[in-house]
């Protein structure tokens, strides 16, 4: 009996180091704005977000790092140090938390046809994958939600046909217009 006992405590303390000694996996998160600065000796880049305030992030230069970066959106995004113009709209994946975020990839939108809505989700019809808000003013905008949508969530960046918001959540889109519909290209919380 002691032996047998002795016995699952050894495995039961291998299993426990095996654990400790597994690597964290960092979560990729993302956000939307337009790049403002960019310092290649320093390897960093500075982006205004669509709610006015600044992020710094620095590239990212450890590619040992475990990282939980959803497989569409890491195949339309480039690598962060790619991007050396500013003025850009870009999504820019990350991780981290502080005064500076590493980034893993960054997507470009097009300036042009790039509109922004702030409001309160009215429905989410997952059929049609058309998401439907009411704005500040009570009038309703519908967006196509698609593969290449990018959601920020709670558990990181998804593709936006994994989003799932609940009626009465307050959402930011960032959409263009394609084929005389407003597809999202961003959705995040307001």
């Amino acid at each position: 009996m002691l032996t047998r006992f002795l016995r699952t405590s050894i495995l039961i303390e291998c299993f426990s180091l095996v654990c400790l000694a597994a690597p964290a996996q960092q979560v990729i998160h993302a956000i939307v704005g337009t790049i403002s600065s960019v310092d290649p000796v320093a390897k960093t880049f500075a982006v205004n977000r669509d709610n006015d305030s600044p992020a710094y992030f620095k590239f990212s230069a450890d590619s040992k790092t475990s990282i939980d970066f959803d497989k569409n959106a890491r195949t339309d995004a480039s690598a962060a140090d790619e991007f050396k113009k500013t003025g850009t709209r870009v999504i820019v994946y990350y991780f981290g938390d502080g005064d500076v975020l590493t980034a893993v990839g960054l997507r470009s939108l097009d300036a042009g046809s790039v509109t922004k809505i702030v409001g309160t989700v009215v429905k989410l019809d997952r059929r049609k994958h058309l998401l439907t808000i009411a704005g500040k003013s009570g009038v309703t905008e519908s967006f196509e939600i698609t593969q290449n949508t990018v959601a920020e969530t709670g558990m990181g960046a998804v593709e936006g046909l994994k989003f799932q918001p609940e009626e009465g959540d307050q959402v930011r889109v960032t959409a263009s217009q394609k084929s005389g519909s407003e597809i999202a290209l961003f959705i995040n919380a307001a």
